[in-house]
């Protein structure tokens, strides 16, 4: 099942590059550019077929995909006649939203995903059935079952525990009346909750062992929590790649002394598929568990990509969106000056710094292989 799990991850990896190259697909279809080829993986061809000037197919190595649009610097030639159609020559508004709509999918499908999880799989919460009665309790007394579920407090009906619980919490020890569900009838119990010590804190309670599980949301409340997490997301993968350069030597020492790893640090793509991996052949985890752990680590996956490539760096998305705007902002100050709209910036004088950021890029990539393989984050599920 590990294997399986690992299996999953890179097919939802690949799948989710190509959803990626998609976005700048067809919005530069949209805008009339000139899309050559959209290929899943890199390396030599295996397949491909001709549909209109696009050529789609398959290649060697499986690890991730490309769409190539003409154009995309003034040095680039293009078919006769088409020369209109480069990249470089469309406005900075209709760049900017081919260059973003890759990291706009990855948003997108993370969410989608999300709302999957919420609606269809359930998250993992305190549900109303009793799990434990303790001894000598208010809820004891009362004569509460293990098994038991709770409908409703005072007719008021139970539909989210973590909430619902607070009207035993501020009952200030009066009595209170509970619907019940006990093997299949619908019975009702008075109970008085008392106050007891529970960590140091003083609070009315009834006795009572909740157990936990997965639980559906509604469609609007799943619409809302899912964008809500992604959020999150987006809040914390961008906190990640702000201090991304304070943990490199964590994973330095990890890598090289063989120090603990940082189960919060930095974690490259296998370190990632063996996490869904043991997530998804977990013993510990029931198969909807694991389905529901798997999801929400492609999910986070995805839109902590979607905010990677938005960096303002070349290679990245990000880096040809900041050209972009510059492009824009040398233009507009040529119209406060009375002159004309200047060149577009050619990208490929600014390969030095292009490779230099590769080469970066490619340094901490190997250095996140090595350790993800030598010493490994685990989540000991």
């Amino acid at each position: 099942m590990e294997l399986f799990g690992m299996l999953a991850f890179v097919v939802a990896l690949l799948l989710s590059v190509m959803v990626h190259e998609f976005g700048h697909f067809i919005t530069a279809r949209r805008y009339g550019m000139w899309v050559s080829e959209f290929f899943v993986g890199f390396g030599k061809r295996i397949w491909s077929v001709q549909r209109g000037e696009t050529e789609f197919g398959v290649k060697a190595i499986p690890a991730g995909g490309y769409c190539k649009i003409e154009g995309m610097s003034p040095n680039d030639a293009m078919p006769e006649g088409e020369e209109d159609r480069a990249f470089y020559k469309a406005s900075s508004g209709k760049k900017l939203i081919v260059l973003g709509a890759g990291s706009f999918l990855h948003f997108v499908l993370g969410y989608l995903l999300l709302f999957v999880l919420f609606a269809g799989v359930g998250t993992n919460q305190v549900l109303p059935i009793i799990g434990e009665v303790v001894p000598n309790s208010a809820a004891q007394s009362a004569g509460i079952q293990v098994g038991d579920e709770v409908v409703s407090i005072n007719g008021v009906e139970v539909t989210t525990w973590y909430k619902d619980v607070e009207a035993i919490r501020n009952s200030q020890g009066k009595e209170l009346t509970l619907g019940l569900l006990r093997d299949g009838q619908n019975i009702t119990i008075t109970a008085t909750p008392r106050l007891t010590d529970i960590d140091g804190t003083e609070r009315y309670v009834l006795g009572i062992v909740n157990i936990t599980g997965l639980k559906r949301s509604g469609v609007i409340e799943s619409a809302s929590n899912s964008f809500k997490v992604t959020k999150s997301f987006i809040s914390e993968s961008v906190k990640s790649l702000a201090k991304l350069p304070e943990k490199i030597p964590a994973l330095w020492g990890a890598t090289v002394r063989g120090e603990e790893r940082d189960a919060n640090g930095l974690v490259g793509v296998v370190g990632v598929a063996r996490v869904s991996g043991e997530a998804v052949g977990s013993d510990k985890l029931t198969p909807m568990e694991r389905l529901a752990t798997f999801l929400l680590i492609v999910a986070s996956l995805n839109i902590f990509v979607g905010i990677f490539n938005l960096l303002p760096i070349l290679p990245l998305d990000g880096g040809h969106m900041a050209v972009a705007i510059a492009d824009e902002l040398r233009a507009f100050l040529a119209r406060l000056r009375g002159r004309p709209r200047p060149a577009p910036i050619d990208v490929t004088v600014l390969t030095p710094i292009t490779m230099v950021v590769f080469v970066v890029l490619a340094c901490l990539t190997l250095l996140l292989l090595v350790a993800d393989v030598i010493n490994p984050v685990t989540l000991n599920l």
